[in-house]
């Protein structure tokens, strides 16, 4: 895009390809950029400066401002190349992604198409579900909600402000007014156990669009041109808007709370100087360096390139590709220069400056509510109907003929029975009696079960919910904390154990226990010596609580996982395997102090070759990385768990010691 006041300016080109890079090589996990992601806030102060720019140039030049054709700009600029990029990852996504994270897609492809996804990502959703889900695919369009927001809304207040005499104080004021709004609100919105609020609101990063804007306003006023003077205003103020720029880029933290407190202004403010300083003096060196070539070029493709890159980061993984870090990168990289190049030239310059570009304007109403409802059309088709799946019978149910000897009835108060199902029958006789407790995973386990006629279940874990709770969590590298209810797990554990009153109770934890958790004063987890010791402590809780009506108590140990990489294409810390060992190293240490106890190696059923998998012997055991598939808990566990659990129930399960002997442990 040109600025009619002043031409077409290569070193604003420059500026773009700074900025995309910074966004690209941050999401990759670059070192030395942790910053990067203000790379968004550069595009900000430079649209807010352009938009405005053609504006009031528009307004000076033919005395109006004619609304209807700047939108249609706008939209023949940008849609043409978001709706692609949203039926391509679409279709991408329902060959890739499991049906809950299809499910979440579908609801941020529409709020994408409406341009309101930073509002979506703020209010995705508090379930279990959504809150632990890995990033969307469509997560970065939140940014072009944001300025396709202020594409709709800015252009009416000039309009209006255009009919004052004094129009363009006006507009700096109004500018530098909303600005202050929009940063203080920046300070008050922040929380650091919720920053989405504060960070996608469009509210809290209106502020830089409007400092771009003033900056407009400030520059088409005649006499305020040649206020400063020129060296400092072509050389002192530029460079150093340059590096506090790039500093910001590597230091910054979209954690830190003083970002929120002045940092999102104090980097508006940065690049505000740069383009002042582009626009004022287009020879001087810096200007000069901005428009290299190769920058001009990677500028000039900056949209497609930032549109692209998430989707290709989100499915191009190391888990896919067998790559990682640089070898990883390099591919990624590679794939967005490619689509961006293919998009620009296939695509946003046919429709913006083609044959078509020139119809356009006529046919545009229907254009885009064509195109609109085929994007949505695409995404109600290929994110609703289940994904393909391995046809398999439906799976055979697990017969179970062992009876326990007889225990203590049920206390005679109302029992609320857990949820009967075929072969769960809640008046079972001498069956043995098994409850599920644990978190989400076990949970899955619990409730997938196949039809079990011999065996009484239930299942009471707690989805979101392990044993650990201090309260201040590292989830997939950002801060975190406990969800409603999870410090409650010992009296909703308990409430189970006398509803139930099972022979067999079986625990499993894999997750929770295995993230950092500040504890005395630092972030700690499982394998730090005091941080085992607290595990310990809150593991004895457990074991005493499902054991106390006389149940015999399983430990699942927990099996790798794989439920989000890092950037460059790593494990987070609590996916490790060395976290899995380590915690599974507890539970078999407890069985052995316990005679209560006995461990179950689930990993080893579910990981047969010590690593982590999503399939065994072609059916998908995995839905995302941690929890089981329905197939893959009837299939694979349950007919290895259920009978034995029958067998420890009975007091005959074969690997069983004495109590006072060693640890017990089955492995298969």
């Amino acid at each position: 895009m040109s600025t009619p006041s002043f031409g077409y300016l290569r070193p604003l080109d420059g500026i773009r390809a700074l900025a995309v890079a910074a966004v690209v090589l941050f999401h990759a996990g670059v070192p030395g950029l942790g910053g990067g992601f203000l790379g968004v806030d550069t595009f900000f102060v430079l649209s807010g400066f352009l938009i405005t720019s053609l504006l009031l140039d528009e307004r000076a030049t033919r005395g109006r401002i004619a609304l209807r054709r700047f939108w249609v700009r706008r939209a023949r600029r940008l849609l043409p190349a978001l709706l692609a990029m949203l039926l391509a990852t679409v279709v991408a996504a329902r060959l890739l992604l499991d049906g809950d994270a299809l499910g979440l897609l579908r609801a941020d492809a529409y709020a994408a198409l409406g341009y309101v996804a930073n509002w979506r990502m703020i209010f995705r959703g508090t379930g279990y579900v959504a809150a632990t889900a890995a990033p969307s695919p469509l997560q970065h369009t939140w940014s072009l909600g944001i300025e396709e927001q202020y594409y709709l809304l800015w252009p009416l207040l000039i309009a209006a402000a255009a009919r004052l005499r004094r129009h363009r104080a006006v507009i700096v004021t109004l500018c530098l007014a909303g600005a202050a709004v929009s940063a203080v609100l920046g300070g008050l919105l922040f929380r650091p156990e919720a920053m989405a609020r504060a960070y996608y609101g469009t509210d809290t990063r209106a502020q830089a669009l409007l400092i771009g804007a003033a900056l407009a306003a400030l520059l088409a006023a005649p006499a305020t041109r040649h206020r400063v003077p020129r060296r400092t205003a072509g050389l002192g103020l530029g460079v150093a808007g340059a590096v506090l720029t790039l500093w910001l880029w590597h230091a910054a933290s979209d954690q830190a709370p003083w970002l929120y407190r002045g940092g999102l202004t104090v980097a508006a403010l940065a690049t505000a100087l740069v383009i002042a300083h582009v626009t004022t003096r287009p020879s001087s060196a810096l200007s000069r360096l901005l428009g290299v070539a190769p920058l001009v070029a990677l500028g000039r493709i900056s949209y497609g390139v930032y549109l692209w890159h998430w989707p290709l980061f989100t499915f191009v993984t190391a888990d896919n590709t067998g790559l990682a870090r640089w070898p990883l990168l390099a591919v990624r990289l590679a794939g967005t220069l490619a689509v961006a190049t293919l998009s620009y030239h296939l695509i946003e310059q046919p429709v913006r400056h083609g044959v078509l570009g020139r119809r356009l304007p006529r046919l545009m109403p229907a254009t885009v509510t064509a195109a609109a409802v085929a994007v949505m059309i695409g995404v109600i088709g290929f994110a609703t109907v289940p994904a393909p799946a391995t046809v398999t019978a439906a799976a055979p149910p697990v017969v179970i003929t062992a009876v326990p000897p007889r225990r203590a009835p049920i206390l005679a108060t109302r029992q609320p029975a857990p949820i009967d199902r075929p072969g769960r029958p809640a008046d079972a006789g001498r069956e043995p009696r098994v409850t599920f407790f644990g978190d989400s995973v076990s949970w899955t386990i619990g409730t997938y079960l196949p039809a079990h006629p011999g065996m009484w279940t239930s299942t009471r874990a707690i989805e979101g919910c392990g044993i650990a709770t201090l309260p201040d969590i590292l989830q997939l590298g950002a801060p975190h904390t406990n969800y409603p209810g999870c410090t409650a797990w010992p009296a909703r554990w308990q409430r189970g154990v006398d509803r139930d009153n099972p022979d067999v109770a079986v625990i499993e934890l894999n997750r929770w226990e295995l993230m950092d958790r500040r504890y005395e004063g630092r972030y700690q987890h499982v394998g730090d010596p005091g941080y085992d010791r607290y595990l310990m402590s809150q593991l004895d809780t457990a074991i005493g609580i499902a054991g106390s009506r006389g149940a015999a108590v399983v430990l699942l140990t927990a099996a790798y996982t794989h439920r989000a990489e890092r950037p460059d294409g790593g494990l987070y810390p609590e996916d490790e395997a060395a976290r899995v060992d380590a915690w599974n190293g507890l539970l078999r240490a407890e069985a052995a102090a316990d005679p209560r106890v006995t461990v179950l190696d689930l990993n080893r059923l579910v990981c047969p070759d010590g690593r982590f998998t999503w399939q065994i012997d072609g059916l998908r055991i995995r839905s995302d990385g941690l929890h089981y598939t329905p197939a893959g808990v009837q299939r694979i566990i349950a007919p290895w768990l259920l009978p034995r659990l029958a067998a420890i129930a009975t007091g005959d399960y074969a690997d069983a010691e004495r109590p006072g002997g060693p640890a017990r442990t089955g492995t298969g």
